[in-house]
């Protein structure tokens, strides 16, 4: 019996619908990868700009509560270091401008994350309200912005140190630029606290690396003599406008964990449900988004 035509070519069509079927399937797979990355991307960027426009202030004051309290307990138990070779992270001095409402506790070392908390004594300098130089970094547009009314209003102004010497009394008296003159170095027994920061302009100037700028307070009140040796040499990151390619590592880690969450939830969505999945979902993304832009950070200039 002959067979007729449809069915002799029914098999062949339902190839094709399978074939089909599977291209289209591998094509929404491809997509929901490419969009998912973009998703991720977005994420990372939205979120960078916030910490460094918005929330990085709320880190940094939330940061400044616990050295503030880790400091003064340090004080009173004649913990606090006074020289020689200190931990970075440690908080080691506190500085107050009363006229412009400055109140920062300085942490030991210079590196973007040591900036995110406040600002930092340069390692390879005496402490402040020593006799000699201590330098000092601090962020003037990011993250609580430390030193951003002292470039702006400081010169002229009474600055307040207290470290576990005691309290020092300084006089902000200029503020430099890349290519001015140097200042002469402090008399015998004389101190001065130089600070770094960065100056942009325009709208975004919180985003653009901007300039390096120099502020000058000189010691009016007795030195103090510094405590053990100090370091010779800094690392590479606690340069000024330096980066810390450390994080890049956990910067990778983390976007692949972002990167599986984002491209795992529209499946998690259907297999139990919109509600019950962004409960879980959502907490982990932003959680997530917030840590990686936290290690980009790092990988920006560290007076910025």
């Amino acid at each position: 019996m002959t067979a007729l035509p449809w069915s002799a070519a029914r098999p062949s069509r339902l190839r094709e619908i399978v074939a089909e079927a599977g291209r289209g399937s591998a094509r929404s797979e491809k997509e929901v990868v490419i969009s998912s990355g973009l998703l991720v991307i977005s994420l990372i960027l939205f979120w960078l700009v916030a910490q460094i426009l918005l929330l990085g202030g709320l880190e940094q004051e939330r940061a400044q509560d616990r050295l503030y309290g880790e400091f003064r307990a340090q004080l009173a138990t004649g913990e606090a270091p006074t020289g020689g070779i200190i931990a970075p992270g440690r908080p080691v001095a506190m500085i107050e401008i009363p006229n412009l409402g400055l109140s920062e506790v300085v942490v030991e070392g210079t590196s973007p994350g040591h900036l995110m908390s406040g600002p930092g004594h340069r390692r390879d300098t005496v402490l402040p309200g020593q006799a000699g130089v201590s330098v000092l970094f601090g962020k003037s547009r990011s993250f609580g912005a430390p030193f951003k009314d002292v470039v702006n209003e400081g010169i002229g102004q009474t600055m307040l140190v207290t470290t576990a010497q005691g309290r020092s009394t300084y006089r902000i008296e200029q503020i430099r630029r890349a290519g001015d003159d140097l200042p002469a170095p402090p008399a015998s027994g004389g101190g001065r606290i130089t600070m770094i920061t960065s100056l942009g302009s325009g709208t975004f100037g919180a985003l653009d690396r901007g300039e390096v700028v120099y502020v000058d307070a000189s010691l009016s009140s007795k030195a103090y003599q510094g405590g053990g040796a100090r370091i010779n040499a800094i690392a590479a990151s606690e340069q000024k406008m330096a980066s810390d390619t450390s994080v890049l590592p956990m910067l990778a880690l983390t976007l692949g964990a972002l990167l599986v969450t984002v491209v795992a939830a529209p499946f998690t969505v259907r297999r139990f449900g919109p509600v019950l999945s962004w409960t879980v979902l959502l907490p982990v993304l932003l959680a997530l988004s917030w840590f990686a832009a936290d290690l980009t950070v790092y990988l920006l200039p560290n007076l910025v």
